[in-house]
């Protein structure tokens, strides 16, 4: 069995997007008879909150870097961190990396303009919906929600990033408010500009249109390890 390029991954960002992310990189590479090659650094969720309030970018970067910096030691050729939030930072990142970076928002703008989207909600931090996903869409219109219903969908999306599980009311919550947005706003579709999100939503249980940014960024990882020539696992 072939071994892929080493990846590593920036984690707790949070702990259940982290271990979502690991199941699905390890299954697609057993379904291609390929061997998962992984390092994972543990950043502080709290840490990355801290430099975004202070709009902090370059101190985000640094922060982060470290740690892939610190993965690169490890055997790392290639990095990516498994959440929306710190994208915050991500031109400042990959200034500084040691590693290439597969970014969440580029695999987001080419399904976004593949599917000729114009109106957007979005759904994710308070400050990835209030930054409207910090101004990387282009001409694609955000549409934002009401102060008390981006209140609500951050509460969620902090509640499901810590305890790293989702509980039913609150797909149902989310479920609701995107209909509304749908209905009351004239959105083309929601973005689930979270990672975390993926615990809550996923093909069977989303029934409005969504793009999942945790699944095109999963694509576009695999993508990076598997499209590469295989390295020889002795």
């Amino acid at each position: 069995m072939s071994t892929s390029r080493c990846l590593g991954l920036v984690g707790g960002l949070g702990i259940g997007a982290t271990v979502y992310y690991y199941e699905k990189l390890a299954r697609a590479h057993e379904a291609q008879g390929r061997t998962l090659d992984l390092v994972i650094s543990h950043a502080e969720i709290s840490r990355v909150f801290e430099y975004v309030r202070t709009n902090d970018r370059h101190g985000l970067a640094e922060y982060l870097a470290r740690y892939i910096r610190r993965m690169q030691a490890a055997g790392a050729q290639v990095a990516a961190i498994p959440a929306v939030t710190p994208h915050f930072c991500i031109r400042e990142l990959m200034a500084i990396s040691p590693l290439p970076l597969v970014t969440i928002v580029e695999p987001l703008l080419e399904e976004l303009r593949a599917r000729a989207a114009r109106r957007v909600a979005i759904f994710g931090t308070r400050f990835v919906m209030e930054s409207s996903l910090f101004g990387q869409l282009g001409d694609v219109e955000i549409i934002q929600s009401r102060p008390e219903e981006t209140e609500s969908i951050n509460d969620i999306y902090i509640e499901v990033a810590r305890t790293g599980k989702a509980l039913a009311e609150q797909h149902a919550h989310l479920t609701a408010l995107a209909h509304t947005l749908l209905r009351r706003d004239g959105v083309d579709m929601v973005i689930l500009a979270g990672t975390d999100l993926a615990l809550v939503f996923h093909d069977g249980n989303a029934d409005f249109p969504n793009l999942d940014c945790a699944a095109l960024h999963l694509r576009a990882i695999l993508k990076q390890l598997l499209d590469e020539p295989p390295a020889d696992s002795g």
